[in-house]
């Protein structure tokens, strides 16, 4: 429309400026009117030009649509060459969050508080398609959000409430993200993560659990306690096998003859220290001498 009106204003101008330029030559009151209209031509034979050409912001791809029929082929990101008459739809490719708070069930019937994220752009590859099919190509409000809150509640159904407690917190995104990439993919919408922010789970199932997390970790303590335990007696028990094999070798080895050996060995040493000292020699048991101090 204002390529239209630029182009006509322009055509009109164009000829007032002939015209006056004419007279001009003969009556010089007309060459204000000349300039002027030589200025309102230029000037919106510019304008009309500038239609020719859109600007895509970044992030963004271009929806032609003339007069009801919507091109196939989009438009990228800069300066792009259209038809002045068609209408460019400008729509957003970049990653959006929607964040959903909501009660859910679980498998065994408990309500479950649940805050849950979902990471969607569009398929720049479809946007006309959108266009064309989602009203005012508002696919968020259309389709993404109500189909989010449908799977979250149907997927949180085959969950049990405890599980949610433990590791299968991410197994429970991973579901909800498969199972709404697959449902919205179809409509030119591109799920890339549903992580979950929060899994509020009854106070009661919450004490439960928690006394059971204690009463394992419990368990796990006497566990190691009694196997420490097994390993100090089984340790003590092959010392003590180690004494004994000690004991019974050295009392084999042991005869009268060399424990003689070792007193008279013992009587020399002592007879040769400067101790004042009584020696009687033989007269001690096995014929060992008696050592008397004089003191």
């Amino acid at each position: 429309m204002i390529f239209v009106l630029a182009a006509v204003v322009a055509l009109v101008a164009l000829i007032t400026w002939r015209a006056a330029s004419k007279k001009a030559s003969e009556n010089p009151g007309f060459r204000s009117t000349a300039n002027l209209s030589g200025a309102a031509a230029a000037f919106f034979t510019i304008v009309a030009i500038l239609q020719l050409f859109t600007q895509v912001p970044a992030g963004h791809v271009g929806v032609v649509d003339f007069f009801g029929v919507v091109s196939s082929r989009v438009l990228p990101a800069g300066i792009n060459f259209v038809n002045p008459l068609a209408k460019v739809v400008k729509m957003s490719i970049q990653t959006k969050e929607h964040k959903e708070t909501m009660q859910v069930l679980s498998r065994e019937g408990l309500s479950i508080g649940l805050e849950v994220s979902a990471l969607y752009r569009l398929n720049p590859d479809s946007a006309a398609q959108v266009y064309k099919t989602i009203v005012g190509g508002d696919y968020e409000n259309v389709v993404l959000i109500p189909q989010f809150r449908s799977i979250c509640r149907a997927v949180t159904a085959s969950f049990q409430a405890s599980a949610l407690y433990s590791t299968e917190r991410e197994q429970l995104g991973t579901a909800i993200q498969a199972e709404l990439a697959k449902v919205v993919a179809p409509r030119g919408i591109v799920v890339e993560a549903a992580p979950l922010r929060n899994v509020g789970l009854p106070p009661q199932l919450t004490d439960a659990i928690e006394q059971k997390q204690r009463a394992d970790q419990e368990s796990q303590r006497m566990e190691f306690i009694l196997t420490k335990e097994r390993q100090e007696a089984d340790r003590k028990r092959i010392e003590a096998q180690g004494i004994a094999d000690f004991q019974r070798i050295v009392a084999a080895g042991i005869s009268e003859q060399l424990l003689r050996w070792k007193g008279i060995e013992a009587t020399e040493k002592l007879a040769n220290s400067n101790n004042t000292k009584v020696i009687i020699v033989g007269a001690g048991k096995d014929g060992l001498p008696i050592i008397l101090d004089t003191k």
